[in-house]
């Protein structure tokens, strides 16, 4: 392993936070501050959510088979800025519809690409470790452009996040360029301990591993109740005239649950083998209800806070746990990107009908009665995740016992 590659790896995952997701939560604060309605913006963020999940598959083949992973991440970041910054021009139905495709589709990517060069870099051994690693600076990351443009929404307005997504792409392509690529190995990357041809794997990857197609299943249930929750939380704020600033509010809840998932993903990475796969996206996934029904209870902006904790736990377990855990299932199979990319998508669909959800529900009814339904859907994705103990706990312990083995 290079150390100097490493480095620059997590100087990379601290730099792509803000970088990865576009406006994120101040999307929807810029739309409403221009007279869209929330349904609108649901429909409008689930386009780009499709687009994203159409190139999922895709994405994780084309991480199989990539020869130089770190231009490639290159390329799409600055096709992310580019395609968020015409928002800034133009609010205009087709512009804000390609802008959202683009990103969608460039984001896609990003996930497996991380994924491929930490593996190439650290091996099996090494992966949970780094990947713990990844989570805290990508957190880091994201707490500190969220403590920037809280500042400058206060100052500025949320137009000026325009001007921080733009620096963060420049520092995030000058860490990657620290990587080198001739330490990447490119097989061990899609998970093979020997340097022998692998061809591009198929949807076979998960119609043939019941233990990948429960985690799929669960992680989609999870990501439909979770993805709009920020959102949607912000744009209530928005929607209620003369409350708090809304551009501070969304920064507020970044940085609460950020500033919790650094040390989550820390303590996680460092405890998959003491308690396995299964226990700890167990109890990522038994705080989602819990979240959003915290959310339906009142719409108070203080309540924010827990709920936001809640998140950084959840999201803290579940972004170093479950790569790990997919990585354990395809130990030494040369499918490994593939199949992070089948569980990705199948976490996009979620995330791409939840907006649209949310937005309807919350139309038609109440942000209250919306935030109800979601607390409902994840504890459907907690009891399949329950009632799927007998093979997912064999896999989660295999697992761990080859990590440390290896």
């Amino acid at each position: 392993m290079s150390l100097r590659s490493l480095r620059a790896l997590c100087l990379t995952s601290f730099f792509i936070a803000d970088v990865r997701d576009g406006l994120g939560p101040f999307l929807g604060i810029f739309l409403t501050q221009r007279h869209w309605q929330p349904d609108d913006i649901g429909l409008l963020m689930t386009t780009g959510g499709v687009a994203g999940l159409l190139a999922t598959l895709p994405a994780g083949f084309v991480t199989d088979n990539s020869k130089n992973k770190r231009a490639l991440l290159a390329l799409l970041c600055i096709m992310i800025t580019v395609s968020t910054l015409l928002l800034w021009f133009s609010q205009h139905n087709a512009v804000v519809a390609l802008s959202q495709i683009v990103s969608g589709i460039s984001a896609a990517f990003v996930g497996p690409l991380i994924t491929g060069i930490t593996l190439g870099l650290t091996g099996q051994t090494g992966f949970n470790a780094q990947m713990g690693k990844n989570e805290a600076f990508n957190h880091g990351g994201n707490f500190v452009t969220a403590l920037f443009a809280g500042g400058i929404a206060w100052f500025w307005g949320v137009g000026g996040i325009f001007l921080l997504m733009t620096f963060t792409t420049l520092l995030t392509l000058c860490a990657l360029g620290a990587i080198r690529n001739k330490d990447i190995d490119n097989q061990a990357a899609r998970g093979m301990k020997q340097s022998v041809p692998q061809p591009v794997p198929g949807l076979s990857v998960l119609t043939k591993n019941s233990a990948l197609l429960i985690t799929g299943v669960t992680l989609l249930l999870f990501h439909l109740a979770n993805a709009a929750l920020l959102p949607m939380l912000s744009m209530r704020v928005a929607a209620a005239p003369g409350a708090i600033n809304p551009g501070v509010y969304a920064a507020a809840t970044v940085i609460i649950s950020q500033a919790v998932m650094i040390p989550v993903a820390i303590w996680v990475a460092r405890r998959i083998d003491k308690y396995g796969y299964w226990r700890l996206i167990m109890l990522a996934l038994a705080i989602m209800p819990v979240r959003a029904a915290l959310a339906a209870a009142t719409n108070a902006p203080e309540m924010m806070v827990p709920v936001q904790i809640l998140d950084g736990l959840a999201a803290g377990i579940l972004g170093v746990v479950v790569p790990g855990f997919i990585v354990s299932l395809l130990h030494d199979s040369g499918h490994v990107n593939a199949g992070q990319s089948v569980v990705m998508l199948m976490q996009g669909v979620g995330a791409a009908l939840s907006p649209a959800l949310t937005g309807m529900i919350a139309g038609s009814y109440s942000f209250a009665i919306a935030f109800s339904v979601l607390s409902l859907i994840a504890l459907v994705a907690l009891v399949i995740w329950w009632r799927g103990a007998p093979v997912l706990m064999q896999r989660s312990a295999h697992g761990a016992l080859q990590t440390g083995a290896d």
